[in-house]
């Protein structure tokens, strides 16, 4: 049996050309390299190269034999790849971190599903808006992030993380039934004399944004990343506001009044970090990639009181 060692020094030194080459490609001393490669011409019973100049010429039976060994060792690490694979999904940790709405709204069912086909795999969870969530991406720290954005494409600053776009979800303006809007009740205008409630950074940037595009500046009484507080505040009459809709599917508060924004849509992205991808964190992503229709449904535009105007 061959000893897979020379077939990695036999194999760099056919690659490169030389014994030199392959010394420093391998990061071995050069006489290390020339030992392993004389001490497989002894196995084989056959020259495996013949010296030209400073470099080397394969044989005719170094070709034939270079072509083998890297067959060979294609298929060891391909079984080895496969092993870790397996064991990851026997025993292995995928560490997930996710803004709130998705944690309440997503993660739940897709963990659930995962723990089902991977009884052995801790699921580690994080609660963190994008910008903490995608840090802690780049700094190792989770595998996979749960992020959003608005508009057509992702942040530029997004380019070296590979992108799985999830879904898109709807946007809701949030009013109280007994406000009496100045125009349509989904035109983000019709409460321009309104106060509004914001939540995390980059949802109020899109909401100013959004007023802006609309042709004024909200003014902005409360702040609050709180989808619970958001409606009960806008139930009792301190303010309007927009929520996306997992935020809704996580929690209605019947007492409030919801209008889809028909020109608005943000979309859920899973991301991860580097290559390749670890089995577990391979499979949650399968799994949030192909998740129930239930995760994808949205609640209707509507009021669901007696209080209505």
């Amino acid at each position: 049996m061959f000893d897979e060692n020379r077939l990695r020094v036999f194999v760099a030194v056919a690659r490169e050309g030389s014994v030199t080459a392959a010394a420093a490609k391998l990061h071995y001393a050069q006489p290390s390299v020339s030992h392993h490669l004389a001490r497989l011409e002894e196995e084989i019973g056959a020259p495996l190269v013949s010296r030209l100049g400073r470099g080397i010429r394969l044989t005719e039976a170094g070709r034939l034999f270079a072509e083998r060994a890297e067959e060979i060792l294609g298929r060891i690490d391909a079984a080895r790849t496969e092993l870790a694979s397996h064991a990851g999904l026997v025993n292995g940790h995928v560490r997930l971190a996710a803004f709130p709405t998705a944690l309440a709204a997503l993660v739940p069912s897709a963990a659930g599903a995962f723990a089902d086909a991977y009884p052995g795999v801790d699921v580690d969870l994080t609660e963190a808006e994008p910008p903490q969530a995608i840090a802690a991406l780049r700094r190792g720290e989770v595998d996979i992030c749960l992020a959003f954005h608005y508009g057509a494409t992702p942040p530029a600053d997004w380019e070296a993380l590979s992108v799985a776009p999830l879904f898109d979800e709807p946007v809701y303006l949030v009013t109280s039934p007994g406000s009496s809007p100045s125009g349509p009740r989904d035109e983000l205008a019709s409460y321009a004399d309104r106060r509004w409630i914001a939540g995390c950074a980059q949802c109020r940037a899109h909401l100013l944004s959004a007023c802006e595009a609309s042709g004024f500046t909200p003014s902005v009484a409360f702040e609050t990343d709180d989808y619970v507080a958001v409606q009960a505040l806008v139930a009792q009459g301190m303010g309007v506001s927009t929520l996306p809709g997992l935020a809704l599917r996580a929690h209605r508060d019947e007492r409030v009044r919801l209008d889809l924004l028909p020109d608005d849509r943000r979309t859920v992205v899973a991301l991860t970090y580097g290559a390749p991808v670890a089995a577990p964190a391979r499979a949650f992503l399968d799994i949030l990639e192909t998740g129930p229709a239930e995760t994808r449904q949205w609640p209707d535009s509507s009021l669901d009181t007696a209080s209505a105007p």
